[in-house]
């Protein structure tokens, strides 16, 4: 038995379980199930059994011509042909040659057992012809088809095989391929891990490109933001248009028009440069998206800081006995193009050392490949936005310790309330930057962007533009300085 089940195993059988009975034990057992045994005796074993006896006597007349020896030049000597015109010998080893025949069991007509011959095997025959086999002459009990002797289905594509402890290597599980992993054949050992940016189909066949994700234009969210980008740019240009309009009213005047179409151009940047991180990343769009919208911002602020510092001092120079100087438009100018200038200087030592660059981020998701724009230098990036909010923070200094000017003169309280506006949005911004996932990075940098502009614009000009076309009867000389001289006595 432990010698039939190597060479099985050499030939790549593989038995689950095996059992060993004794002779007496089996002839019983059939002794039981047949009584006529005249076929059996008919059979090839009645001829093996003839031919060994018939071998046994020529080996016992070799001995009694040699001599107390049965040595190897007496098995060497049996060579004989039975009535059958089978040939019998002993190799080297002293072993016979094996011939068997292979016979199916089945059951007659008239309810007989009788024994089919359906195969041979002979070893004395050159290989490959040893062994002969007749499949249409099986009958198989109880099923005209052929049985499956398998300890286990075969594992279809798509899974692979999981060895049952204490069971041999034929009995195995069928697992199927984790995400990301694939077997396309049968009877897989193991899964292949996809590449990089590829990822499994449904069925775990087939490794099939991953989905490349980025804030589009054609998207619901893509085109919410870039409405709302448009639209604040349209009203800011709609405030443009009505503070040129009524440029010579005292309320314009009064709140420097230079500084105001500069800080609405900027504004109208602002919301335009969102539209810079809407689609696909590119090498440009990229180092554009970041420094536009750093040195913009830059602008903004710079024309927020230089209207807080005139009102502060038209408003200390029309007090009785000041001498505080009046600050110059060409001094107004100069500071704002210096405080942008600055900005400027931080995005091109940004953009020339470690420039913004798209990169594909694999790491984020495992289904899908997150195409973003990588900052390149994380201190250049967050050295623009720290200069937006030294700015944003000196505005806010000023014009808070500013607040408690005349009511009709009350530019720095708009500018006190857009500041607050503008700092909650950019600190909120900081933990929501880093936390958010994927694409949705973009969108809130975008809302920060345009949440801020409309903080400023709404803040600082909605209440000009009321008073302007509402409320003309106090958009006079009288109306505004009457007050102011009234709260400074």
């Amino acid at each position: 038995m432990s010698v039939f089940e190597e060479a099985a195993q050499e030939e790549g059988v593989c038995i689950e379980y095996s059992e060993l009975c004794s002779g007496k034990e089996k002839l019983a057992e059939l002794s039981n199930e047949y009584t006529d045994f005249s076929e059996l005796m008919s059979s090839n074993v009645y001829k093996a059994v003839y031919a060994v006896a018939h071998a046994l006597h020529e080996l016992l007349t070799c001995k009694q011509g040699k001599g107390h020896t049965l040595n190897e030049s007496c098995v060497d000597k049996v060579n004989f042909t039975t009535h059958t015109g089978e040939r019998v010998y002993f190799d080297l080893n002293g072993d016979p040659t094996a011939r068997y025949e292979l016979v199916n069991w089945q059951k007659g007509e008239d309810g007989e057992i009788k024994f089919v011959t359906i195969g041979y095997y002979d070893a004395s025959l050159p290989a490959g012809k040893q062994f002969t086999m007749n499949d249409n002459n099986i009958f198989w009990a109880g099923d005209p088809f052929t049985p499956k002797s398998v300890c286990s289905e075969s594992c279809q594509p798509g899974t692979s095989q999981a060895v049952i402890r204490g069971k041999p290597i034929c009995c195995f599980s069928c697992i199927p391929c984790a995400a990301g992993e694939i077997s396309n054949v049968t009877d897989s050992t193991k899964c292949i891990k996809c590449p990089l940016e590829y990822w499994s189909n449904e069925d775990r066949t087939e490794c099939i490109l991953k989905k490349v994700e980025f804030l589009t234009f054609g998207e619901t969210m893509g085109k919410m933001l870039t409405a709302i980008s448009v639209i604040g740019a349209s009203l800011t240009a709609a405030t443009g248009l009505i503070f040129f309009h009524f440029m010579e009213t005292p309320i314009v005047k009064a709140n420097n028009s230079e500084l105001s179409f500069l800080l609405l151009f900027s504004l109208i940047l602002c919301f335009l440069c969102s539209l810079t991180f809407i689609g696909r990343p590119s090498q440009w769009s990229c180092m554009l998206r970041h420094t536009v919208f750093g040195v913009t911002f830059a602008m903004c602020m710079s024309c927020v800081l230089a209207k807080t510092i005139v009102v502060v001092n038209a408003f200390k120079a029309s007090v009785p006995g000041s001498n505080v100087l009046q600050c110059s438009a060409p001094l107004q100018r100069l500071s704002v193009l210096c405080c942008t200038l600055i900005q400027v200087v931080i995005c091109a030592l940004w953009v020339s050392l470690a420039p913004p660059v798209p990169n594909r981020n694999t790491a984020y998701s495992t289904d899908k490949v997150i195409l973003e724009c990588d900052v390149g230098s994380a201190v250049g990036f967050w050295a623009v936005l720290g200069y937006i909010g030294l700015l944003s923070l000196m505005c806010f200094v000023l014009a808070f310790l500013a607040r408690k000017l005349p009511d009709n003169f009350n530019e720095a309280k708009f500018i006190t309330f857009s500041m607050l506006i503008f700092c909650a949005v950019w600190i909120t911004f900081i933990p929501a930057y880093v936390s958010s996932p994927g694409k949705f990075t973009v969108a809130v940098e975008i809302f920060a962007i345009l949440a801020s502009s409309c903080g400023l614009l709404f803040s600082i000009f909605l209440p000009k533009c009321y008073i302007i076309l509402f409320k003309p009867e106090k958009n006079t000389r009288r109306h505004i300085m009457g007050k102011m001289h009234a709260k400074s006595h």
